[in-house]
């Protein structure tokens, strides 16, 4: 919801339990969130961390929106975008970023892999082809993960100068020598398809965002996140195939 929109349902929540307490008013809100810091809760999992890497965009509600909607200005559209990485096995998100739209996605790669502990231990990391790079493939090999990466079809090998370098290699010859389709199910890259669902519960929650100043919209993308680390929490059904 909208600020003003929040202060009216809380003041109204709070009328309904009886209490009287002061609601902050719009103008303090806005304020605050420019400087909220927000503690992402996550419960983990027991054993090395899967992590799935995803990243897409969203609209924002940008000045030329809010001026075509008031004035009958020209319409401008306004994206960001934001990353994430979530936990195979809890569906939780471990690591977000937000950016704006003319951020690529594979260099947010190690920015994600920094939010995770050195002490939690990386299994491996899972992304699509546009992560196909030599500073992805370092980092991921700098925490001792494998890298389950796809590489381009145009993919040549490269200078084995690194961990990463090496890897990739390695990805890159066995996926031409038993075909792309069997190495990514022998692999489990499909399992990165978890990621693009968690995307969609971002974007449920809202298909755009609606602060217009950038460390507001990061405090927001943020809060959305703390929220769907809360309901994953509460708990996630168990689907089993029968008949």
């Amino acid at each position: 919801m909208a600020l003003r929109q929040t202060t009216g349902f809380v003041e109204s929540l709070l009328r309904l339990i009886g209490l009287d307490r002061a609601v902050p008013d719009f103008s303090t809100l806005s304020r605050r969130q420019k400087t909220l810091k927000v503690n992402i809760p996550y419960r983990g999992s027991d054993g090395p961390l899967h992590l799935l890497v995803d990243s897409t965009g969203i609209k924002v509600e940008g000045e030329g929106e809010w001026n075509a909607r008031k004035h009958g200005g020209a319409k401008r559209r306004v994206w960001r975008k934001i990353h994430i990485g979530i936990d195979e096995k809890s569906l939780e998100i471990r690591a977000a970023e937000f950016t704006t739209s003319d951020v690529d996605d594979a260099p947010m790669l190690p920015e994600l892999l920094e939010q995770i502990p050195l002490e939690q231990e990386i299994a491996s990391v899972t992304a699509d082809g546009a992560f196909d790079t030599r500073k992805c493939h370092d980092a991921i090999a700098a925490r001792g993960a494998a890298a389950i990466i796809p590489p381009r079809k145009n993919a040549k090998p490269w200078k084995p100068d690194t961990a990463g370098a090496i890897a990739r290699n390695e990805i890159l010859r066995t996926s031409k020598r038993v075909g792309r389709t069997i190495w990514r199910r022998w692999s489990g890259y499909h399992r990165r398809s978890r990621a693009e669902t968690k995307m969609h519960c971002v974007k449920l929650l809202g298909q755009r965002l609606s602060a217009r100043d950038f460390d507001r919209q990061v405090a927001e993308f943020q809060v959305r996140v703390a929220v769907l680390n809360g309901f994953t929490a509460l708990g996630t059904p168990i689907t089993q195939v029968t008949g």
